[in-house]
């Protein structure tokens, strides 16, 4: 009764079914892929890295690199001394639940270029003297975060006083700083006695539940349906086939539906 699946047409019918399910099953999949990676936090847990730390400017080579979804949580490695004149508070910030602020210092590198270190968080409102950083060469060992995005301390634009700093990012430090700064900043492991640790901060629009990811699961739900639209269809066109060479061999005009 399925003989006829040894056609040519059929045989040519059934190669393209097949081809177009695998087609929509690895579509499916990979926009499955893209929203595990949209959903699964690319941080480290906590504050201990979890990789051996790579150079600062091997994860962010060239002066024009960016920090992504990828490199957020990275653990790196830089070299440079601290620029206390240019020692900024970043105040309204939470860690373990408290308010505080985060003391933020410049490490000039030997390139001339200068990276955006949080040397710790603080709790309360930022003093009139921050800590002093350490002199000399320093090298800093800590997770790559992405720059931030909006101004977390709610303060207006100017509204800050002296020595303050609204939000950790390259477009906020352009004038505030005499030299060029690397994308994103550096929330050091080792900080002074008194402070916390920074912990890793998703960037804004990156992991998590968001539109994008809602969207890629919906590809990924619309692809597999494809599939079983494309098997469905073979099934059905080969069932009513079979039933029309059924009629003919017992002499009935094959009815259509």
């Amino acid at each position: 009764m399925y003989r006829f699946l040894l056609t040519p047409r059929w045989l040519g019918s059934t190669v393209l079914a097949v081809a177009a399910i695998v087609a929509c099953l690895w579509l499916g999949s990979w926009q499955l892929s893209r929203f595990e990676a949209r959903v699964t936090p690319q941080h480290a847990a906590g504050t201990a890295p979890t990789a051996a730390a790579s150079p600062l400017d091997t994860v962010l080579p060239g002066p024009v690199a960016k920090v992504s979804t990828v490199t957020v949580g990275h653990p790196v490695t830089v070299t440079g001394s601290y620029d206390p004149a240019h020692q900024l508070a970043v105040p309204n910030r939470t860690v373990d639940n408290r308010q505080g602020y985060y003391l933020f210092t410049p490490l000039r590198t030997a390139d001339g270029r200068a990276v955006a270190v949080v040397r710790g968080w603080l709790p309360g409102a930022p003093g009139a003297q921050l800590p002093a950083p350490p002199s000399g060469q320093q090298t800093v060992t800590g997770r790559l975060q992405a720059p931030e995005s909006n101004d977390t301390s709610g303060a207006v634009a100017g509204g800050l006083p002296a020595g303050q700093l609204g939000m950790i990012s390259p477009a906020s430090l352009v004038n505030l700083l005499p030299y060029p700064v690397y994308d994103g900043w550096v929330a050091a492991d080792d900080v002074p006695a008194g402070m916390t640790a920074v912990p890793t901060a998703q960037p804004s629009g990156g992991d998590g539940l968001t539109a994008r990811a809602f969207q890629n699961l919906g590809y990924t739900l619309e692809w597999f349906v494809f599939a079983g639209f494309v098997g469905f269809m073979w099934f059905r066109l080969a069932r009513r086939e079979a039933e029309a060479a059924q009629d003919r061999a017992l002499g009935l005009d094959p009815v259509l539906e």
